[in-house]
C-alpha cells in the first residue's frame, strides 16, 4: 500500500478478532464513519454488536465510504469476546441491524487483523443510467445521464490512467494537502449493458473521492469537453480544474476488497 501506519500492539487479554464483509444501501446514512450529526454504518453495526455480545465495540472498516455511497463488500473488522460461533454471530447481527445492511459473511481473522490497514487493493463501480428517461428503479444506485456519451474515447482516456500515477489532479481538492498521492490502478473498465454503462476501478488506494472526481473527467470526455489527451495532461501536471466536477454519490458502489 502507498502508506503505513502504526498499529497498536495486540493484547495478551484481547478477545477474538473478526472480519465481517457487509453490505449497505447508502441513502439514508451520513457515510461510513462516525459522526454527530448523522446516522452513519459504523455506529449502526457497533450499536448491535453491542447489543448482540454485550460489550462496547470499535468497528474499523476499509474505506471510509461517503454519505450515499453504497457498498456490496465493504470489510469491518473487531475485537470482542464471544461464544458464538461465525454463522451465529451473522445470524445474530443481521436479526438486529436495520434492512438496507447485511453482514454477507463473518469469518475469525488472525490478531492485529484491521481492515484498512491490510487491504492491499480495493474495487469500486460506478453506474450511469444513458436512458434518454431515467429508470426509476435506479434512481438511487446510477448517475441519470441522458446525453449520449463516446464511450470509445472514455476507453481511450482509461487506458492511459491505469498503472501509477501522481493523482492529486483527481483528488478531492487537488491542493497537495495529501503527502503522497501516487496510487497504482491496475483495472479500469468502462462496459455497457442496455442504457446502463458501469465503471470498474481497481487500485492499491484511493484519494479522497478521487474515484467520483475519476467518473466526473471520464463523463466530460464522453461528452467531448475534454480530450483524453487533455485528460492525459491535466494528470501529468498535477492540476485540479474546475472541468474536473465530483460525480454524485448515489452512483458509487465499494465491490470488494483484497487482502495478503
Amino acid at each position: 500500500m502507498p502508506r503505513t501506519t502504526r498499529r497498536k500492539p495486540v493484547s495478551e487479554s484481547a478477545g477474538t478478532w473478526w472480519k465481517l464483509v457487509v453490505a449497505y444501501d447508502g441513502t439514508a446514512y451520513g457515510g461510513w464513519q462516525r459522526q454527530p450529526n448523522a446516522i452513519t454504518i459504523q455506529e449502526v453495526l457497533e450499536r448491535v454488536l453491542a447489543r448482540v455480545t454485550g460489550q462496547q465495540v470499535t468497528v474499523h472498516g476499509s474505506g471510509r465510504t461517503d454519505a450515499g455511497v453504497h457498498a456490496r463488500g465493504q470489510v469491518a473488522s473487531c475485537e470482542c469476546a464471544t461464544r458464538l460461533r461465525p454463522m451465529e454471530l451473522q445470524r445474530a447481527l443481521n436479526a438486529n441491524l436495520p434492512a438496507d445492511v447485511r453482514v454477507l459473511r463473518v469469518t475469525r481473522a488472525r490478531p492485529g487483523f484491521h481492515a484498512r490497514f491490510d487491504a492491499v487493493a480495493k474495487e469500486y463501480r460506478y453506474q450511469l443510467d444513458l436512458g434518454p428517461v431515467a429508470d426509476p428503479f435506479l434512481r438511487r444506485y446510477a448517475w441519470h445521464h441522458p446525453q449520449r456519451l463516446n464511450l470509445r474515447a472514455m476507453r481511450r482516456a482509461a487506458r492511459w490512467l491505469r498503472g501509477r500515477h501522481d493523482f492529486t489532479a483527481l483528488s478531492a481538492t487537488g491542493d497537495g494537502e495529501e503527502k503522497n498521492c501516487v496510487r497504482r490502478i491496475m483495472r479500469l473498465t468502462i462496459r455497457q449493458e442496455g442504457q446502463l454503462v458501469t465503471i470498474g476501478v481497481r487500485a492499491d488506494g484511493f484519494l479522497y473521492k478521487m474515484v467520483r472526481t475519476l467518473v466526473g473527467a471520464l463523463v466530460k470526455v464522453g461528452e467531448g469537453k475534454l480530450t483524453p489527451e487533455e485528460l492525459r495532461e491535466l494528470v501529468r501536471q498535477r492540476r485540479r480544474v474546475p472541468l474536473l466536477e465530483t460525480a454524485p454519490a448515489h452512483g458509487l458502489f465499494l465491490w470488494r476488497v483484497w487482502y495478503r
